[in-house]
This record gives structure tokens, C-alpha cells and sequence, in this order.
């Protein structure tokens, strides 16, 4: 069944390299037969954070927020694509996240962490799943690091090496388990 899936990208670097990770897992999801967006940071622009989306008076949120609102809100799973910026995901991945916090809720997230060296990012994914946790769109167990990610891409996103779509295919199956288990959840009801 195909679900709707969004794809937050977390780097506004002029170099970026993350961004051939996230149009690989945006090539996969598509061809699994999902509805998938990505919210690149560079095309919406979004201010640091002042006031959250949910302190707007109604319709009067910027238009970019009022986008991501109903992206969101029709969203059945995220996946979060994180560099790792001093052992951390990048200020601008978190000021993506940080503008909303309903419109997450009872949503699973996957983290797909990357890095130039060889550790994949994985010290970044693991200071994330709190993030996604508090922000109410608990990780699933696994995750999908990349090391040394500028030689694991071409610019489109074609891995180098075929292991990655072996690997993927487990991660994207392991989502879609929880994405639907929670649509299927939310539609009878949610706790509150």
C-alpha cells in the first residue's frame, strides 16, 4: 500500500554532499510505490526559529509554514536525512524540525545519518532519536548510516555500490511495517 512519506534534508552547506544520500532514498521510496516529497532547507527558506507554526493565529502563519503545515499533517512517516556536525545533526536540520510539533505526532521517523569520514553519522543519529522522540515521531529501531559520502553517491543519487540497495531495502521495509501500523492506529483514534 502506498504510503506518504516525507523526506527532511538537514544541510544548507554550498558543498553539500548529503543531498545525493537524500535523492537516493527519495529514488528508493518512489520506486517501493510510495508518495514521497523532500523538504530541502535551501527551497523553503525558514527563519530560526522565533515562534513555532502552532503560535500563528489562524492564517496567518508565513506560507511556507502553512506548506510544511499540510505536508505534514498528510505525512505517514518522516525520514530524516542528518550530517553530523560536531557529533550533532546540523543547526538547520533542527530549526526545520523545531517549527512543528503536532503535525508529527503518532508518525514514525527513520534516520539516515551520513558523514565524509568513516563513522556514517552515527553520533548524530543517536542524539536525534531524542529529538524525534520529544517532537512526538518516535525513529524506528534501525538506521541507514553512510560513510564517506561524497565517493557513496553520484549527483543524482546512484550508489557506487550496490550493497546500499540491499541494505536499503530492509530499512525501507522496516518503515513502511510502522508507518502503516501507526496510520492504521491514528485512524481508530489517538490517545488524545
Amino acid at each position: 500500500m502506498a504510503l506518504n512519506l516525507v523526506i527532511l534534508f538537514g544541510s544548507v552547506r554550498s558543498d553539500r554532499q548529503g543531498i545525493k544520500a537524500a535523492r537516493f532514498v527519495q529514488r528508493q521510496l518512489t520506486e517501493r510505490g510510495h508518495n514521497v516529497t523532500l523538504v530541502d532547507p535551501l527551497e523553503y527558506k525558514l527563519p530560526l526559529l522565533d515562534r513555532m507554526y502552532k503560535e500563528y493565529a489562524k492564517g496567518t502563519a508565513p506560507e511556507q509554514l502553512e506548506r510544511l503545515a499540510t505536508l505534514y499533517r498528510a505525512a505517514d512517516g518522516f525520514v530524516i536525512v542528518t550530517a553530523e556536525y560536531n557529533h550533532t545533526p546540523p543547526p538547520a536540520l533542527v530549526n526545520l524540525l523545531d517549527h512543528f510539533l503536532e503535525e508529527y505526532f503518532f508518525r514514525p521517523s527513520a534516520i539516515v545519518s551520513y558523514s565524509g569520514g568513516s563513522f556514517g553519522g552515527v553520533r548524530a543519529a543517536s542524539h536525534l532519536r531524542d529529538t524525534l522522540a520529544e517532537l512526538g515521531m518516535a525513529s524506528i529501531p534501525s538506521s541507514f548510516p553512510i560513510p564517506k559520502v561524497q565517493a557513496a553517491f553520484d549527483d543524482a543519487g546512484v550508489p557506487a555500490d550496490a550493497a546500499y540497495l540491499k541494505r536499503f531495502n530492509r530499512f525501507a521495509s522496516e518503515l513502511e511495517w510502522y508507518a502503516q501500523a501507526l496510520k492504521t492506529a491514528r485512524q481508530a483514534g489517538v490517545p488524545y
